[in-house]
């Protein structure tokens, strides 16, 4: 169950079985999630481009990085947008922090 009081606006929890799993500056894990899906689906691009009969493939998979690529500076202006309707700076960020 998320928690919503100001203070934990940036942090996600949610019980698993016995467990708790907490996040925290959700913005930063959902640009770093992406940046792996970027890599992989580049990797997987170019493994399939070594047989023709895949390039077709592999063409899709570079078309779905180029689009996640797109997708990082928009979780960027996300974060910062929502930070500035909160009121606040990011704490102890920098403008290339992603």
């Amino acid at each position: 169950m998320a928690d919503s009081s100001p203070s934990a606006t940036h942090t996600l929890s949610f019980r698993l079985g016995d467990e708790e799993v907490v996040i925290r500056r959700i913005y930063e894990v959902v640009s770093i999630v992406n940046d792996i899906l970027v890599a992989g689906w580049f990797i997987a691009g170019s493994i399939l481009f070594f047989r023709e009969a895949t390039t077709t493939v592999g063409t899709w998979f570079f078309l779905i990085g180029s689009i996640q690529l797109m997708i990082r500076p928009a979780i960027r202006l996300t974060r910062h947008v929502h930070l500035k309707r909160l009121g606040s700076s990011a704490p102890g960020g920098s403008p290339g922090e992603f």
